[in-house]
């Protein structure tokens, strides 16, 4: 792509804010002035029919303003203390804000392993899928109250990240202290110049990165460099830009100084090009001849097409989906361990709650969860 796109033109957006950009650094409490300003932006986008996700720095160093504990680093147990504090305020905040103008607001709390291992991937994207069929705005944070230096992000730009790809977004929107990536750290007297537009992140876009001089800020622009990554190769774009203006949203879409990280791909094409080539099948399912037709008409997989089921699977494994003739027709993530699948296979998804005792997917395998082979 040549241009820059324009913000309106995408269907999901997640959008991180920072902890220097919610929390007044001198007087530790809350920039609401600035925080209904940024509301403005996402109702615009939510009228528009946007999709929009919110991943929400702020509770550590709210807390921190609340139990009047000093400036410096803090113990794991202070921090994880100071979040579970601080976290009341800054989900009250989101409530209150987005409320105003309309919108719910839905508090999404996950660590590391909800998107690395595959139940609490699956439970934590079906969550968020459901807040966002609810036309709630889901506000995102890693859950500081628990999680131990080993396990967590470190930085919720590369949570962002996950939160993006996990929820197939097409932009990712990284507020920051800094309008974008420069060719060098930016100092006074000196002539760094702002990378518009990075079309393909290489280890000279690496070397541009600084160092973050935020001490509210646990990223620095390594860490958004990184995020960058992990969005471009599974088809969402990000920019980055700056946080520290009002409106900032209003000014990216009105052509403000600020950064593009630019895919060719899109999340659909690169979540299926994961599933096909990426995965260990853990086992097979066996359609029918009509199942057969309806995947390949864009279809989900319902249970009523499944004849077989092959393998010691769980719920989001990797599946091979097999023909009437044993052909494969291509892979998918299951929405059923092996067992619940081979209770449903032939039934009607009205017929799942009866069956199993709860009520699970009406698909067997979600059509966005499915990569036809030659497709």
């Amino acid at each position: 792509m040549s241009q820059t796109p324009a913000i309106s033109s995408f269907r999901r957006i997640v959008v991180k804010v920072g902890s220097s950009l919610l929390v007044d650094q001198t007087a530790g409490g809350l920039k609401r002035e600035w925080l209904e300003g940024l509301a403005e932006d996402i109702a615009d986008l939510h009228k528009d029919g946007r999709d929009v996700l919110v991943v929400s720095s702020g509770a550590i160093a709210l807390g921190r303003a609340v139990l009047g504990l000093p400036r410096g680093p803090l113990k794991l147990e202070e921090a994880q203390g100071a979040a579970a504090v601080g976290q009341i305020a800054l989900a009250r905040a989101w409530s209150e804000v987005l409320g105003a103008r309309f919108m719910t607001a839905g508090q999404v709390l996950v660590t590391l392993q909800d998107t690395e291992e595959r139940r609490r991937y699956l439970n934590a994207r079906s969550t968020i899928d459901k807040l966002i069929e609810w036309r709630a705005v889901p506000v995102v944070n890693e859950n500081d109250t628990v999680a131990t230096s080993e396990i967590r992000y470190g930085d919720n730009d590369r949570l962002a990240a996950r939160v993006a790809t996990m929820m197939s977004a097409d932009l990712l929107v990284l507020l920051s202290d800094i309008d974008g990536l420069y060719d060098k750290p930016p100092a006074p007297g000196n002539d760094a110049r702002l990378v518009p537009v990075v079309s393909r992140i290489t280890a000279e876009i690496e070397a541009m990165a600084g160092i973050s001089a935020s001490e509210l800020s646990r990223g620095g622009m390594l860490t958004k460099i990184e995020a960058g990554k992990i969005a471009t190769t599974a088809g969402t774009h990000m920019v980055i830009a700056s946080g520290r203006v009002d409106h900032p949203l209003k000014r990216i879409a009105e052509g403000a100084p600020c950064t593009w990280f630019l895919t060719p791909a899109n999340p659909v094409t690169a979540r299926k090009k994961w599933i096909a080539g990426s995965l260990e099948p853990r086992g097979a399912i066996h359609i029918d001849a009509g199942a057969v037709r309806a995947l390949r008409g864009g279809a989900s997989l319902l249970p009523a097409g499944v004849t077989k089921i092959e393998g010691a699977f769980g719920r989001g494994d990797a599946v091979v989906v097999r023909g009437p003739d044993g052909a494969e027709i291509g892979r998918g993530l299951v929405a059923y361990d092996a067992d619940d699948a081979e209770k449903i296979r032939g039934r009607s998804s009205a017929d799942v709650l009866s069956i199993l005792g709860f009520t699970g997917r009406t698909e067997m395998i979600h059509r966005d969860d499915l990569a036809l082979a030659n497709e």
